[in-house]
């Protein structure tokens, strides 16, 4: 089982997909790694030995930030945002789309689930 960064790797998937399960490694950074470490791509996880762990593990410590440093990092960044008061920020403190995106009919990721309004009822005389 190969862990880096506090994850545990899928063995049996190649070494650029596996990589991709640590936040912050996309597939281009991950490719940029093995291509560091003079690792073939197509390699399995579970093929890689003591060495090759050792210098993925080293590249990513002291060249990239990942998992909890990241994450954090985004939200202190989120925090500043609003505490500034910006127009982004405002957008999150209210829970909607940021980056500009239409909120009349979509955005139900950000707004949550509908809260059905009543009809207004008509006069009777």
């Amino acid at each position: 089982m190969a862990r880096i960064a506090g994850i545990d790797l899928p063995k049996n998937k190649r070494g650029v997909i596996g990589l991709t399960y640590i936040y912050g490694i996309g597939p281009s950074t991950a490719a940029k790694i093995l291509e560091s470490s003079g690792i073939h791509q197509d390699k399995k996880v579970n093929e890689w030995n003591d060495d090759d762990l050792s210098k993925i593990r080293s590249f990513i410590t002291n060249n990239l930030k990942t998992e909890g440093e990241l994450r954090s990092e985004n939200q202190l960044n989120i925090k500043r945002l609003m505490d500034i008061g910006c127009y982004r920020g405002l957008r999150h403190r209210k829970g909607l789309p940021v980056r500009g995106q239409r909120t009349s009919t979509n955005a139900r990721t950000r707004k949550g689930k509908r809260k059905t309004v009543a009809g207004k009822k008509k006069a009777t005389k």
